[in-house]
């Protein structure tokens, strides 16, 4: 691709830079919000990959989703501080607007897809949980999470051939921008597209999904699975059936604590890309675009937060995210790293019971079970092995 620089000439138009007000604001809370994204992205993707028990397929899809905020927050929200310094002027050239372009618009779709991503996979863990057995496991997770980067990354290779810089001749200077080839009109298909694919879509199949999960694990008891009388009658005839009903109540509590963060992630998804969404729509049927520097600059703000603030929702909402965030930077007390209660392939329950956003703190597996009828019966065998063998030393005392 040539380095085909578009020239605009605004005859008797001066250019004047942005206020200070403007550069202080900006530059100030640009740097707050894109400083604390990243930090926070960084280690959601840490703890996910450095702690045995957080690696679950609802937290891999909360891993791509850190990257896909990474990219934004460094792609789009840096260099929006060098466009406040050189008021408007674009200082990275020909192949940093093509790059940044495109990974901007890279980071933004694929965050999108993460979001639908790991909201199917909820819905299918808790409303189908037999199906969860095999469709919500890590390798599969992993394998949607490269198909979804791949696909985005394809579709956003039209960037490369979009973008351009440009050249608006002042009378009193000469302004470089990172701006498209094509006209606005030519543009408008390719903006309702992005509006429709990334953000109307996912919006609406996540307000149906999570209506779903809502009312089974709000308003009905969660599906049982096919060993479900088979544990109830054991915990019927145990001593210790109360605490496996804590523990298996505990698991559910934890699965709508999961279940109510990651809507919360959507909500602010919905809510923080609505005015920059918003704005293009209307924009698209005025003769003149609204382009008002104090509203572009709330709109930008809306969509650095929206790539900054997961990490600190997880660990509002997530106590098992807390305690990793603790536990990375040395904030509390250190902990061996919690050991694993079962094998690879054990039952379906496991399966069920972990496929939620977080391990839960109690695995409800037929492994407990056994355990807990070995409990049980333990003493009454060694009280049954005492008696005989007593019975058996009377007989040899007796023959002899």
């Amino acid at each position: 691709m040539e380095n085909s620089t578009l020239l605009k000439f605004n005859n008797g138009t001066i250019w004047t830079d942005y206020s200070i007000e403007y550069k202080v604001a900006s530059i100030l809370l640009v740097i707050l919000i894109c400083g604390v994204g990243i930090i926070g992205n960084v280690m959601v993707i840490l703890v996910v990959l450095t702690t045995k028990h957080m690696r679950t397929p609802t937290n891999c899809y909360l891993v791509s989703l850190a990257v896909a905020d990474l990219m934004v927050l460094t792609a789009a929200g840096l260099p929006n501080i060098t466009e406040s310094l050189f008021g408007g002027h674009w200082v990275y050239g020909y192949a940093g607007c093509l790059s940044i372009t495109y990974f901007q618009y890279l980071g933004i779709n694929a965050s999108s897809c993460s979001i639908t991503a790991f909201t199917i996979e909820r819905y299918i863990a808790i409303c189908h949980p037999i199906k969860a057995q095999f469709m919500c496991t890590l390798s599969r997770a992993k394998k949607i999470i490269v198909l979804v980067w791949v696909l985005t990354s394809l579709y956003c290779v039209m960037w490369f051939y979009l973008s351009d810089t440009k050249e608006d001749v002042y009378e009193n200077a000469v302004l470089v921008t990172c701006a498209y080839k094509v006209s606005r009109n030519l543009y408008l298909p390719i903006y309702f597209t992005d509006y429709a694919v990334f953000y109307v879509i996912p919006l609406f199949l996540a307000t149906v999904l999570y209506g779903l999960i809502a009312r089974i694990l709000f308003l009905s008891p969660l599906p049982s699975d096919p060993k479900e009388s088979r544990r109830n009658w054991k915990k019927e005839s145990s001593v210790h059936g109360n605490s496996r009903s804590s523990s298996s109540s505990t698991t559910a509590a934890s699965r709508r604590q999961v279940t109510k963060m990651l809507a919360v992630v959507v909500i602010l998804f919905a809510v923080l890309w609505m005015p920059y969404r918003t704005l293009v729509v209307v924009n698209s049927f005025l003769k003149k675009a609204y382009l008002d520097t104090w509203f572009l600059l709330f709109c930008r703000l809306c969509i650095y937060l929206n790539s900054a603030i997961n990490p600190i929702i997880y660990n509002a909402m997530s106590q098992k995210f807390r305690a990793a965030f603790h536990k990375l930077c040395h904030c509390g007390p250190q902990r061996s790293e919690k050991p694993p209660t079962y094998s690879v392939a054990l039952t379906y329950s496991v399966i069920k019971d972990t496929s939620n956003g977080e391990s839960p703190d109690h695995y409800t597996t037929e492994l407990d079970d056994i355990r807990g009828a070995a409990k049980e019966l333990l003493p009454e065998r060694k009280r049954l092995a005492f008696k005989e063998s007593s019975l058996a030393c009377k007989d040899t005392l007796a023959n002899a």
